[in-house]
């Protein structure tokens, strides 16, 4: 039986969880065009995919994921964009809740920030995804890290954590994820399309993440910068997790809540329940993990491994989205390969990190390692 804390805890995670009542239930969709764009397609089955069978798309899927994996340098390759620009604009919260706080609506009002744009070198059907946006926070010197949120974070969080940075001469650009806030379609509510039943369109929108993170590593080194490192949460410690494994220049990296397999999270966790509601009918977790394999952080730790760097490894111990147990796996195999790393545990669940007073302990984890980690 879990102690009366642990209790509290699962119940307050329970209730936040509960907040959002706009989450949409969608069945498996195998996505087969977003495959069209990837490097290393060489053929398989067309987008007119009406007569394949469940089996034929599963195996495709597979192994194209196990491809993927093979040459994952080539997948998550890019050509630099030739149009960054700086653009002072207002700052809006773009709320993914049915009915928006209006505290921080008036929290924004007036006030204005700049923010990276260019154009995403993953292509994708929507104009507003593929106009990458990064709010940026300068500050003088050498060091800046790229900060990745959590899934269906609105555009103000870890404005804070940005400016404590500053404080410590770390410049910071905060990244919208793709289909987040200004990249949200206007179809969606949601950020529902960075992880959906939609197979095809979640692995697109993985690697059009970690793209745009190495994109805004070019303009930092254009701007002068080059003592990088980055910083990610939940679904942003993933596109973290995978750009680091690719790329030699991030040199600190920190992991805001820490998991295995894409599909175990997406299969076990609370926050992604409605997700397996859509896919459970169609498939089961093992042949989940197969076809999403190729975007999860378990696969990718020898490519982690070939360049050194320091890492912090950050997991709750009551957590009901990123289990405890995926983690912990995360921290063993951080000890296999005989990494630079450091581990903290907090006494709080997914969602109740970002709450009073755990908050706290959290940012002061994460700027205490980005302070001297550089060094």
């Amino acid at each position: 039986m879990p102690s009366r804390y642990a209790q509290w805890m699962y119940d307050w995670e329970t209730r936040l969880t509960s907040v959002d009542n706009n989450r949409i239930v969608r069945p498996l969709d195998w996505g087969l065009d977003w495959t069209h764009r990837w490097p290393g397609r060489n053929g398989g089955l067309s987008g007119e995919a009406c007569g394949q069978t469940s089996r034929d798309l599963l195996d495709y899927f597979s192994r194209f994921n196990e491809r993927i994996i093979r040459d994952s340098d080539d997948f998550y390759s890019y050509r630099k964009p030739t149009d960054f620009r700086l653009e002072r604009r207002d700052v809006k919260v773009f709320s993914t809740r049915e009915v928006p706080d209006p505290s921080l609506e008036e929290k924004v009002r007036g006030t204005h920030a700049e923010f990276l744009r260019f154009t995403s070198p993953v292509v994708t059907p929507f104009p507003e995804n593929n106009l990458v946006n990064a709010r940026w926070f300068p500050a003088r010197g050498r060091r800046a890290v790229v900060l990745l949120p959590h899934w269906n974070s609105d555009a103000i969080s870890y404005s804070s954590l940005c400016r404590v940075l500053n404080w410590m001469g770390i410049a910071v650009l905060r990244l919208s994820m793709p289909y987040h806030d200004i990249r949200r379609p206007a179809e969606i509510d949601r950020a529902d399309y960075a992880v959906s039943a939609n197979i095809g369109r979640t692995l697109d929108a993985v690697r059009q993440g970690v793209v745009d993170v190495r994109c805004c590593l070019d303009w930092l080194e254009s701007q002068g910068y080059n003592r990088l490192g980055i910083v990610g949460t939940s679904l942003g410690s993933c596109y973290a997790f995978i750009a680091t494994a690719h790329d030699p220049r991030i040199q600190v990296a920190a992991f805001n809540h820490a998991s295995t397999y894409f599909a175990d999270v997406v299969w076990h966790g609370q926050s992604t329940r409605h997700i397996r509601e859509g896919l459970e009918p169609a498939i089961d977790l093992e042949n989940l993990r197969q076809v999403w394999r190729a975007v999860s952080p378990m696969v990718y730790f020898d490519k982690f491994s070939r360049w050194p760097r320091r890492s912090l490894i950050i997991y709750a111990k009551y957590d009901m989205t990123f289990l405890p147990e995926f983690s912990e796996q995360v921290v063993e195999e951080f000890q296999k390969h005989q990494l630079d790393h450091k581990v903290v545990a907090l006494p709080c669940g997914h969602y109740t990190m970002g709450e009073t007073p755990y908050k706290y302990m959290d940012g002061w984890q994460l700027a205490s390692f980005l302070r001297t980690a550089f060094d």
